[in-house]
């Protein structure tokens, strides 16, 4: 895991992997929902509706998004399941944009955006019927504790989903794959989000981060128990579900 943990966003600073995190998104935050759907072609909306499923299953009460960032996840859950939502994320950049999506959806009520780290989250234990993340694990510092704190809080029987990117293993999606996020994906960022590392760091992190077994393995050392790996549109991403 030393890998993944010690690809940082910029290279040239001292700073801890998450303050690099944070800096990162505070930096993009005005136009990441602008690039995240054009970059993304909009197909990531319909994994986080397969992630909304998967919560609505269980009829909870009470869900925790974490890296929620400008909280597209926290929306769609909040509409989907009909439970009350906090969000947590290490950017207010991303929150106070979050927040204002939130406002403008009459879904203040429904919805709480915090800062939280994730490795230390600042709840209870035993407090939240599922927990979600969609693009966050990743970017965690450490992410057995991050992925240990988040059991923490989780009740027992209680559902973790994880969406993140993983890697297509099959040609010609494999190559197309790899272009898109080496060399397309950075230029077009670069352009329009004014961080010329915020899209670099992007297909670094990824190629560096565990996924299928090796991320279910990391679930395991958790203290949680994998019940379900869903590779999406052709293995661009994958969904996990685990139990408490």
């Amino acid at each position: 895991m030393a890998g993944a943990e010690n690809i940082k966003p910029y290279h040239d600073s001292e700073a801890e992997k998450k303050e690099q995190v944070a800096e990162m998104f505070n930096n993009i935050s005005k136009r990441y929902d602008l690039l995240n759907h054009l970059l993304s072609l909009n197909i990531d909306k319909g994994w986080r509706r397969k992630v909304v499923r998967m919560i609505k299953a269980d009829s909870p009460s009470v869900v925790l998004d974490v890296a929620t960032g400008t909280a597209d996840l926290a929306i769609a859950l909040a509409k989907g399941t009909g439970a009350d939502i906090t969000g947590a994320d290490i950017s207010e950049g991303m929150l106070s944009v979050g927040r204002e999506k939130v406002a403008k959806k009459g879904l203040a009520k429904k919805i709480v955006l915090e800062l939280g780290d994730s490795e230390n989250l600042p709840y209870p234990d035993n407090t939240f019927d599922a927990i979600t993340v969609a693009f966050g694990v990743r970017n965690f510092q450490n992410l057995h504790n991050g992925l240990k704190d988040m059991a923490r809080v989780l009740k027992p029987g209680g559902q973790l989903v994880v969406l993140e990117f993983s890697q297509p293993q099959y040609f010609p999606f494999k190559q197309i794959y790899w272009f898109y996020f080496k060399a397309i994906l950075p230029t077009v960022g670069k352009l329009v989000s004014k961080d010329p590392r915020a899209y670099t760091y992007l297909p670094e992190s990824v190629a560096a981060f565990p996924y299928g077994k090796a991320f279910e393995t990391e679930l395991e050392k958790a203290g949680l128990k994998p019940t379900k790996t869903q590779p999406v549109t052709f293995g661009i991403a994958s969904i996990y579900q685990a139990r408490k």
